[in-house]
């Protein structure tokens, strides 16, 4: 899962990238509000993580132009101030909670945990499933019937995004940007790898589900039944 974190108290916020990083969350961190618009804008996020005070632009603003140009990605607000107008003025602008400072990474954990499940069809504590395999993308592990593996970071993300596209292509530009970051360097062979690399994995766990390419468009997941 990939989220982006809007906070301007650096030592802080570093810290808690720490954590989610440690918790196999991708985190981006920018420290204003028009970065934060500007990245949020891209779409490419599973969860906003968003403090109320920046500077250049406030966290409810960044969250209205969010709102109106379409972003539907869950948004958690972050502020010191603890006041139920704040609260009640953040939820009304569009946001989907909210955390008051400071607080316990556990507790910002389990709210991520909650929105995800929220926004995606998941099933039995944040388990993906799709034809005979179950993903969890909390713990890396990937079953098969008896058999399972531990994929690494970039394995789990790739497989969770082919998962939640659910039968759609998935081209390389849109796995980049959901992996790696919009502004990355990263090429297309490194998708090539990693699709490589997961197909291994499929393959020696005996499941009939399968990465297919469709040349020129992308990557999208079938199972035999499907037919190749």
């Amino acid at each position: 899962m990939r989220l982006l974190m809007v906070e301007d108290e650096k030592y802080m916020a570093e810290a808690v990238v720490q954590v989610l990083k440690k918790n196999n969350y991708s985190v981006d961190l920018v420290y204003s509000g028009e970065e934060g618009l500007d990245y949020g804008l891209s779409g490419i996020y599973d969860i906003i993580i968003l403090d109320i005070m920046l500077p250049k632009m406030d966290g409810i603003s960044v969250l209205k132009e969010l709102r109106n140009n379409g972003i539907e990605t869950p948004i958690i607000l972050l502020t010191a101030r603890g006041e139920i107008e704040d609260k009640v003025h953040g939820l009304d602008s569009g946001a989907d909670d909210y955390l008051a400072k400071p607080f316990h990474t556990e507790e910002l954990l389990a709210r991520l945990r909650a929105l995800g499940r929220r926004k995606t069809e998941l099933i039995n504590d944040g388990i993906l499933t799709y034809g005979d395999i179950r993903l969890n993308p909390y713990t890396l592990q990937l079953q098969c019937e008896s058999k399972e593996t531990v994929l690494t970071l970039k394995e789990s993300q790739l497989l969770e995004l082919l998962i939640k596209r659910n039968g759609m292509i998935t081209s390389k530009e849109n796995i980049i940007e959901k992996l790696w970051g919009y502004d990355t360097d990263a090429e297309d062979n490194r998708v090539e790898i990693h699709v490589s690399l997961l197909r291994k994995k499929l393959a020696q766990l005996d499941s009939d589900v399968y990465i297919h390419t469709i040349r020129g468009a992308g990557y999208v997941l079938k199972t035999l039944k499907d037919g190749r």
